[in-house]
């Protein structure tokens, strides 16, 4: 019983300790804006992720918290940045499952994902579709690698740039399928989008949040959704596993880090404060509202998830020979 109550004192005195650090960290930090840096255009899932979460997290910390987009070179040119920015939580990057794709498809990158940044909480995960111009008579999957196989050309998809997951889903479907596909590598969703709608790409394997008005309106037609269950988003669009591309289970994840070096009480400070936004109410209606699905986890998760996944894409990076200088 005197151990059993030790123990108790102990697991008690450990909590205190804890959150005393944390509200010790708040109280001196944040003591200026902040800035999120999205590696996207406006207008994709990351900026709008990062925009509603910056919005209740200014409210929640007591500073603005600026995003700042910042495109270019398959999301790695926004990573290099916050890479080597000042790691005192002050600069933070909105980062997704195309940095642990990169890692393998870009050869001379500047930073390595797993050890130049800390993660802070995976923010959502938002399924991925498989979409095309509503336009076109093709209604289902099958009839659109009958329509690949029998185009005169190559049929063009279109992703948010090389190296990303979009892009990895073509190759995928590609592989899968046994047609032959041509990748049209775009700077994020919003340009790929007015492209897809005038034509000048066949379809896209975009995240749900971008194209979700548009098959709304029925400008776009959705023909499967990329991971292994029906989104509840549209659930009356069938999985590429249910369309015969058994197997097939990709989504995208979502996600805040710092720097590498960045103080722990700053970490716990921050994952702290953006898991209470995600469990908010209005916040999760939000996500619900764009197709997106809610997580608010531990560091330690996300940088086991980002382990999972930097293996993981390294082998389908490699049997589909995606290699960029």
């Amino acid at each position: 019983m005197k151990i059993q109550r030790f123990r108790l004192r102990a697991i008690v005195t450990a909590i205190a300790l804890g959150l005393a650090a944390v509200i010790t960290s708040a109280q001196g930090f944040p003591t200026k804006p902040m800035t999120l840096i999205v590696p996207f255009p406006p207008g994709g899932s990351s900026d709008i992720l990062a925009r509603a979460l910056a919005e209740k997290l200014s409210l929640s910390l007591g500073q603005p918290v600026i995003v700042d987009n910042r495109p270019g070179a398959g999301a790695t040119l926004g990573a290099a940045y916050v890479a080597t920015a000042k790691p005192d939580g002050y600069t933070l990057l909105m980062g997704a499952v195309h940095h642990a794709i990169a890692t393998s498809v870009y050869k001379n990158l500047s930073y390595d994902f797993e050890k130049s940044f800390t993660p802070i909480t995976t923010v959502a995960l938002v399924p991925n579709v498989l979409v095309i111009n509503a336009k076109s008579p093709v209604v289902d999957v099958q009839g659109l690698i009958a329509a690949a196989r029998a185009a005169k050309d190559r049929l063009a998809f279109g992703s948010n740039g090389n190296g990303t997951l979009q892009h990895l889903l073509g190759t995928q479907f590609a592989a899968m399928s046994g047609i032959d596909l041509l990748h049209v590598p775009y700077k994020g969703s919003a340009p790929l989008t007015i492209d897809l709608l005038g034509g000048q790409v066949f379809m896209s394997f975009d995240t749900i949040t971008p194209v979700m008005p548009f098959i709304k309106s029925r400008k776009l037609r959705a023909l499967a959704v990329t991971i292994s269950r029906r989104s509840s988003t549209l659930p009356e669009v069938p999985t590429l596993d249910e369309s015969g591309l058994k197997g097939f289970d990709q989504g995208t994840w979502f996600g805040v880090l710092a720097p590498a070096g960045t103080p722990g009480d700053v970490v716990a400070t921050l994952n702290a404060e953006m898991v209470r936004v995600i469990q908010l109410p209005e916040f999760r209606k939000r996500m619900a509202d764009i197709g997106a699905e809610p997580i608010g986890d531990s560091p330690a998760q996300m940088a086991a998830q980002i382990r999972t996944n930097t293996a993981k894409y390294a082998k389908l990076v490699k049997e589909a020979n995606i290699a960029i200088d």
